[in-house]
């Protein structure tokens, strides 16, 4: 092993201690859905492999149902959430009016409000509105983010004003310009937000517990949660099989996209 080697070993176990930590419990749980519930607590290379675990925790809990909640949920979030804030962002990184500086100043105070803090008012909202244990519920909440303003408002600002000049001469109206260079250019930003905010509304559980109450508004957080606490005697195998299933798409996600995910964030970094 070379001089250069030895010194990069303290950068490489700095890297890859923390991570085979983080990845010790998706290990585990991968050895106790794939194999019979007879070594759930015993460790045996020679152990058979079994697919079984996940037929019995799909049986005993409507997860299909849960599966389609959560999907419609964060299709419901991607449709209205992008569009609202960077409306919000392009107004205050480019338009001037009056009170501009004191309306995003109230936004960035989002950032400092935990969301537990409005539970309480968020379902008041929702009692008045007629929208408890709907799917729309749980999403209405989430479709403005202040981290999303002011990440894209950022992003905004380091395009150069002379684009704008430019698409105004070629007769290009606000919205125009908004759509057809702003939102190109900011791309990155977008699709660094969106990963974050899909990863949030699949994995969100303490608001979906508040407002639904039925097994037709429930997510997969919810489902996963009821599942495990059933008296149903449910094996560590069936329950580890399940949380695999409702993790799956995230984990896949960010398999696939994860060059993708890292440059979004590299390119929109804040200015």
């Amino acid at each position: 092993m070379t001089g250069s080697q030895v010194d990069l070993l303290p950068m490489w176990a700095a890297g890859w201690v923390p991570a085979l930590l983080w990845a010790l419990p998706l290990l585990c749980a991968l050895w106790l859905a794939f194999h019979p519930a007879a070594y759930e607590t015993r460790f045996d290379l020679t152990a058979p492999l079994t697919r079984e675990n996940f037929a019995i925790s799909w049986g005993k809990a409507t997860f299909a149902r849960y599966f389609r909640n959560a999907t419609a949920l964060v299709t419901l979030i991607l449709a209205v959430q992008p569009v609202l804030c960077t409306l919000a962002a392009f107004a205050f990184a480019r338009l001037e009016f009056q009170a501009r500086m004191l309306l995003f100043s109230l936004v960035l105070v989002q950032l400092l409000v935990m969301p537990d803090i409005l539970l309480l008012m968020n379902y008041r909202s929702m009692f008045q509105l007629g929208l408890v244990d709907t799917i729309l519920a749980i999403g209405l909440p989430y479709v403005a983010s202040g981290f999303a303003i002011f990440l894209l408002r950022q992003t905004f600002r380091t395009i150069p004003k002379e684009l704008d000049d430019a698409a105004r001469v070629e007769g290009c109206s606000l919205m125009g310009l908004l759509w057809r260079v702003y939102v190109p250019l900011d791309r990155p930003a977008m699709l660094a937000f969106a990963l974050v905010s899909v990863s949030h509304q699949w994995n969100n559980f303490l608001w979906p517990l508040v407002v639904t109450n039925s097994v037709e508004t429930r997510p997969l957080t919810m489902g996963l949660s009821i599942f495990a606490t059933t008296d149903s005697d449910i094996e560590w195998a069936a329950l580890n099989a399940a949380t695999l299933m409702t993790s799956a798409p995230l984990l896949l996600a960010c398999l696939l996209l994860q060059r993708q995910f890292v440059q979004s964030f590299l390119r929109a970094g804040i200015k």
